[in-house]
């Protein structure tokens, strides 16, 4: 550059605008070259609303189903509660076969299992250090059976959870009245079963007692803390939690109202309002949601002159249990040779096939949906868009806007379809929200009520008289917070009854039904299209 440029240049700067739109200009393309996602950032998920179940009792929740295996000398003595005086050599199952009652489990879409390791009589299924009232002092096996053993390594084998009852009372044991001595006895026993048989995800507890009996002040605090200490991933049952309650009868029947919420301190083990258990309570404090034992037969224990339930009994049962916020336990006791009936596995059996013909067609999975608000916008990427709620699982969900008056999902069925059963799932993670909802259906040009409905929960399933539709909507009325919807479903309910009367009819339509024909003579039950049907279709669980 010759002297009289440099000097122009310097006489004659460029404009400060110059430099303005030059800088604005390398500021835009700066941004236009930083990744899209800058510009999409999405919403956080909303609070949860407390309390929230714990990991452990999330994995509880999500199996839905389990069964109770009552074992014991009462199984080969006709007796319910034992007098804890029977000769233990009574106690003989030549043809014990744990692996058997594990696959009847597993084929009929139960994941859990839980054994009476020790009843009321004292008698003990495992070899105990501390009691000679155990297996070792039976026939079985020359003294030298395992029960427990043996149904944790079929129970590991098949993949499926394992839960032990230890039963409080004792009527055998000689210490029992004596405070400290039986505490000392019962939580050596206890640790027995949780350092020997890997790993337990259920101690099951109860306050039962006869009339009459010794006064025994239990240690439960000391109790729950050596399983904490012992087997951590364990959820812990009993009348007033800490994890799981009971439901407050032996009919596997929760209230049409069920909350996981529940305050203990209004709880008592052994002593509990069973309305307040049936319910739960709203304003609660702890998460301690409800477990329904019932037995597929008329007593807990197997006795050759009963006869179990039907499978549209036990529907019924599953549509007040695990279609009400609740795990439905099923008592199938064994017989007295070691093994589950035949008769008790034609009926589990049957009603597997029930569930899958009725949940395996969600009537509305190609359904239109949208809502009255979405969290977030409602944009197409939202992660709380209305068509979560066909997905399976309960990790992804509808969530309204904030501070909205009005919570309601419409879906267009794109044809008419004719449905009785109405499934509701809440992402439970999150803190049970719904109080009040109810379904409507387009009907000659207007909106028309079909149900109402309380609480959601993990699970809420409602029979009610067939309709017919195409236009559906499902309204939020009252919640604890804003309401989150992580699956809806509508199906056919072919066999049960409204008025839930089950004659002899309904039982014979279900039997010459095409669906139990066609199981039937396709040897179809105990195949893993069967298992697989049960897992995709029914439990409706996302992976932990």
């Amino acid at each position: 550059m010759d002297e009289k440029t440099i000097h122009n240049s310097t006489l004659n700067p460029k404009p400060i605008s110059f430099h303005i739109h030059f800088n604005l200009f390398l500021l835009f393309l700066s941004l236009s070259l930083l990744p899209i996602s800058f510009s999409a950032l999405h919403k956080p998920p909303p609070l949860p609303i407390l309390p929230i179940p714990s990991a452990s009792q999330l994995q509880w929740q999500l199996s839905s189903m389990a069964i109770f295996f009552h074992f014991g000398p009462n199984t080969f003595t006709d007796s319910e509660w034992g007098t804890g005086r029977v000769d233990p050599s009574v106690f003989n199952p030549i043809r014990l076969n744990t692996t058997q009652w594990v696959q009847v489990a597993k084929d009929a879409g139960f994941n859990r299992v839980i054994l009476t390791a020790k009843h009321h009589d004292g008698f003990c299924l495992w070899p105990s250090e501390y009691t000679d009232y155990s297996v070792k002092s039976s026939s079985w096996s020359n003294g030298t059976g395992d029960v427990v053993k043996e149904l944790a390594l079929s129970a590991k084998e098949a993949g499926l959870d394992l839960g032990l009852y230890l039963s409080p009372w004792d009527r055998h044991e000689a210490s029992y009245g004596k405070t400290l001595e039986y505490n000392e006895f019962y939580m050596a026993q206890m640790t027995e079963l949780l350092s020997r048989y890997g790993e337990i995800k259920e101690v099951w507890l109860d306050g039962a007692k006869g009339e009459g009996e010794k006064y025994m002040e239990y240690f439960f605090d000391s109790w729950f803390s050596l399983i904490r200490q012992q087997q951590p991933g364990a959820v812990i049952f009993s009348d007033a939690g800490p994890d799981t309650r009971w439901i407050g009868d032996e009919a596997g029947v929760a209230g049409s109202t069920c909350w996981s919420i529940f305050n203990r301190s209004s709880a008592k083990i052994g002593d509990t309002d069973p309305q307040y258990s049936q319910r739960g309570d709203p304003s609660g404090h702890d998460w301690v949601p409800a477990e329904c034992d019932v037995s597929i037969r008329p007593g807990w224990f197997w006795h050759a002159s009963e006869i179990p339930k039907s499978a549209l009994r036990l529907l019924d049962i599953y549509y007040k249990s695990a279609g009400r916020n609740c795990l439905l336990l099923l008592n199938v006791p064994p017989n007295s040779s070691g093994l589950i009936s035949a008769e008790d596995i034609q009926v589990l059996q049957e009603f597997a096939i029930l569930r899958i013909s009725i949940f395996s067609n969600n009537l509305a999975k190609n359904a239109l949906l949208n809502a009255s608000s979405t969290r977030g916008g409602g944009t197409d990427d939202s992660h709380f868009n209305p068509t979560n709620v066909l997905e399976d699982g309960i990790y992804t969900y509808w969530a309204p806007e904030e501070s909205q008056s009005a919570w309601e999902l419409h879906l267009d069925l794109q044809e008419s379809v004719s449905f009785n059963v109405l499934q509701v799932q809440e992402p439970v993670h999150m803190g049970q929200r719904i109080i009040e909802f109810h379904l409507e259906i387009m009907k000659n040009g207007d909106w028309t009520k079909v149900i109402n409905g309380t609480t959601v929960g993990y699970q809420r399933l409602l029979l009610f008289p067939t309709v017919e539709s195409q236009q559906l909507k499902f309204v939020i009325d009252k919640a604890r917070a804003d309401p989150l919807i992580s699956f809806l479903g509508i199906y056919m309910d072919k066999f049960s009854s409204v008025d839930n009367k089950f004659d002899d009819s309904s039982q014979a339509r279900f039997n010459n039904s095409v669906e139990l024909q066609q199981a039937r003579s396709k040897h179809f039950l105990n195949s893993t299209e069967l298992l697989r049907q049960i897992t995709q279709n029914h439990t409706k669980t996302a992976a932990m």
